[in-house]
């Protein structure tokens, strides 16, 4: 058995999955919460109710669907809903990441709208875990 302290755990939820039984995740999320584990809203903004019920769900990180993440250069629509998500997130204490950054322009924009991470091949390729250097 390994001792991994629950702080260093950070689980992912599909914003689809959280909102189809909203009470039961929010129930989850809050008792591992409780022993330090910590938890992403993957995909958000890609469901219809994404800011009615994020108030509600105690989640410590947004990541920003990818299709809005893609486009954020060349249409302007992304762009606003990127930063309208970050905006949101950031007023409830909510850190964000943007998926799908695949190059620096992209990295640059998303900067620039205040998003605190990142995540794509613009950053860093998948690799094992026995090549990660920590």
């Amino acid at each position: 058995m390994h001792q991994i302290p629950p702080q260093t755990i950070c689980f992912e939820i599909t914003e689809t999955v959280a909102i189809t039984n909203l009470s039961k995740a929010s129930q989850f999320i809050s008792e591992l919460r409780n022993i330090g584990c910590r938890f992403a809203l993957d995909d958000f903004g890609s469901g219809m109710s994404s800011f009615a019920y994020l108030k509600n769900l105690p989640v410590d990180f947004l990541k920003i669907d990818g299709s809005f993440i893609k486009h954020i250069l060349d249409n302007p629509i992304d762009s606003a809903v990127v930063e309208a998500i970050n905006q949101v997130g950031q007023a409830i204490g909510i850190q964000t990441i943007a998926e799908f950054v695949e190059n620096d322009a992209i990295l640059e924009k998303i900067k620039a709208l205040g998003v605190n991470y990142a995540q794509g091949y613009g950053i860093a390729k998948p690799c094992p875990f026995d090549l990660v250097l920590y």
